[in-house]
C-alpha cells in the first residue's frame, strides 16, 4: 500500500517521498482515510508508531482541498486558524509543528507552534500575520486567548495528541477551557497511548460517534527493546550507572529520574566523573532544554537525564540505551520511557536499576506489561537485600558475575559505533513520523523502500 492509495494528493506524496518514506504504517493506513472522511477519531497508538504523520498528513490534505476560499479571505485580511493541535509538552509541540512544515513544504498553508518558556511577543507578531495550523500547549494557548491575541473561531479540526499525558499533567481544566471557546461544529481527533478511565471520560465528552483505532495491544512494551532489571542498593545506583557507561562505552544514554532535583543531582555527579551530562525538566528554560537536546542528538552530549514530563515526545535518532535510574510511580510511564528506544525495527536496550524498596513498583510494571523482566546482578554491586525472582516471591539464589556491559539478552557488549545489545548497526527515528534511516546515513542516502514510523 502507498500513500497515494490512502487519498493523499500529489503535493503531500511528493513531500513524504522527499523525506524518504513510501509505505504507510498500520496506524497511518487506518487513520488517514478516517480523518479524510471528516468524522471524529479515537486512536490508540504507542510512541514510535507514526501517529504524528497519521493526523498531520490528512489535516494538510483536507485544508488544501478547501483552501481556495480561505486564501481568498487571507488576501482581504489575516488568515484564520483552521486546525488546532494540542500537545502536552514544549518539545512535542515543536516536533509536531516541524512535521507540519516538512510535509506541507509544497503547500501554501502556514503553521506555528506556541508554548511557554519563551517570550510571548514573537508569537503574537507571528499570529498577527496569520497561520492556518496552530500547534500549542494548553497553558500558552490560554495565555494568548486571555490577551486576545488569538482567534479560534475558525477552527475546523482539533487534535488532542498524547491525551493521557495531558491528563496526567493536570491539564484537564485547561483542556475544558479550550473546548469551551472552540466552534461546536468541528472534527475532533484524540490520540492516546493508553485508555485509562479519565481518557475515556474525556473522549465521551469530546467526540461524536468516533471511529476507533487500536493498532497495538494496550500497555504492551516494544518487542524490539531488550529489557533487563539490575538489582542494586539505592545508595550505589550512581556508582553503578557510571560503571555501566564506562564499561560499555555507552553513548547517547537517556536516563530517567522521578524528580527534577534527582535529575539535577545525577547530571552533576556524572559531570564530576568526566561523563558529559545535562538534565532536562520542567524548571529548565526552553532554551536550555532545546540546547541540551540538540547536543544529545549531535552526540556531543553523552548522557541526557530527564523526568517523565520533559522526556515525553522526545525526538532522538540513534538512541541505543534507556536507563530507569528510578522506577516510575505509575506503571504506564515505564512503557512510555522504554519506547524512546527500539523503534522502527531497530533494537534497543532498557535497563532498570532497582532497589529492594522499589519491588512493588516493579511488580506493577510486570503485571501491566504481562511479562517477567529478567534480573542481572553486576559483580561488585550486589545488593544487600536481593529482589524477588521474576514471577515469584523468592530471593535470587544466583548472580551473573559478568559486567552488565558484556551481557544483555544477546550477551554482547554495547560499544561505541555498534549501537545496541547485539552489536549491530542501528536504524532508529526516535519518534519521527517515519521509519528508521540506517545508522550513519547522510543527506539523501536513503533506503529505496521504507515505511514511515
Amino acid at each position: 500500500m502507498s500513500f497515494e492509495t490512502l487519498g493523499l494528493g500529489e503535493a503531500l506524496v511528493r513531500a513524504v517521498a522527499d523525506a524518504g518514506y513510501t509505505e504507510p504504517t498500520p496506524i497511518q493506513r487506518e487513520a488517514i482515510p478516517a480523518v479524510l472522511a471528516g468524522g471524529d477519531l479515537l486512536a490508540g497508538a504507542q510512541t514510535g508508531t507514526g501517529k504524528t504523520a497519521s493526523f498531520v498528513l490528512p489535516i494538510l490534505e483536507r485544508l488544501q482541498r478547501s483552501s481556495a476560499g480561505a486564501q481568498d479571505g487571507a488576501r482581504r485580511g489575516a488568515r484564520r486558524i483552521r486546525a488546532l493541535i494540542l500537545a502536552p509538552t514544549r518539545e512535542l509541540a515543536a516536533q509536531v509543528e516541524q512535521s507540519v512544515r516538512e510535509y506541507g513544504k509544497y503547500s501554501p498553508l502556514q503553521s506555528l507552534a506556541v508554548f511557554g518558556g519563551v517570550s510571548i511577543n514573537p508569537q503574537i507578531e507571528r499570529l498577527r500575520r496569520g497561520v492556518d495550523i496552530l500547534v500549542a500547549t494548553p497553558g500558552r494557548l490560554l495565555d494568548h486567548h486571555g490577551q486576545r491575541t488569538i482567534d479560534l473561531s475558525g477552527i475546523e479540526v482539533l487534535v488532542l495528541d498524547e491525551a493521557d499525558r495531558m491528563l496526567d499533567m493536570g491539564f484537564i481544566h485547561d483542556i475544558r477551557r479550550v473546548l469551551a471557546i472552540l466552534p461546536k461544529k468541528r472534527q475532533s481527533l484524540l490520540f492516546s497511548a493508553t485508555f485509562a478511565e479519565p481518557v475515556r471520560v474525556l473522549a465521551e465528552s469530546l467526540l461524536h460517534e468516533p471511529k476507533r483505532i487500536q493498532v497495538t495491544p494496550k500497555n504492551t512494551t516494544v518487542d524490539a527493546v531488550d529489557q533487563v532489571v539490575v538489582p542494586v542498593d539505592a545508595a550505589r545506583k550512581a556508582d553503578l550507572l557510571e560503571h555501566l557507561i564506562r564499561e560499555g562505552n555507552w553513548f547517547q544514554v537517556l536516563v530517567f529520574t522521578r524528580t527534577k532535583h534527582g535529575a539535577n543531582k545525577l547530571a552533576t555527579r556524572l559531570e564530576k566523573c568526566g561523563i558529559s551530562a545535562l538534565a532536562i525538566h520542567g524548571n529548565k528554560s526552553q532554551n536550555a532544554r532545546t540546547r541540551a537536546l540538540q547536543e544529545f542528538k549531535s552526540g556531543s552530549l553523552q548522557v541526557l537525564v530527564a523526568t517523565d514530563i520533559a522526556a515525553r515526545g522526545l525526538d532522538i535518532e540513534q538512541l541505543p540505551h534507556v536507563v530507569n535510574f528510578e522506577l516510575p510511580m505509575v506503571a504506564e510511564d515505564y512503557v512510555h520511557r522504554i519506547g524512546r528506544t527500539g523503534r522502527a525495527g531497530a533494537r534497543g536496550e532498557a535497563i532498570s536499576l532497582v532497589a529492594v524498596d522499589e519491588a512493588p513498583r516493579l511488580r506493577d510494571i510486570e503485571r501491566l506489561t504481562k511479562r517477567d523482566l529478567p534480573r542481572r546482578t553486576v559483580s561488585g554491586f550486589e545488593p544487600e537485600r536481593p529482589l524477588p525472582d521474576a514471577g515469584s516471591g523468592g530471593p535470587r539464589k544466583r548472580s551473573d558475575s559478568r559486567p552488565a556491559a558484556n551481557r544483555g539478552p544477546n550477551h554482547a557488549p554495547a560499544r561505541a559505533g555498534s549501537r545496541g545489545p547485539a552489536g549491530g548497526a542501528r536504524h532508529d527515528t526516535g519518534g519521527r513520523p517515519g521509519a528508521g534511516r540506517r545508522h550513519g546515513e547522510k543527506g539523501g542516502e536513503r533506503r529505496a523502500n521504507r515505511t514511515t514510523g
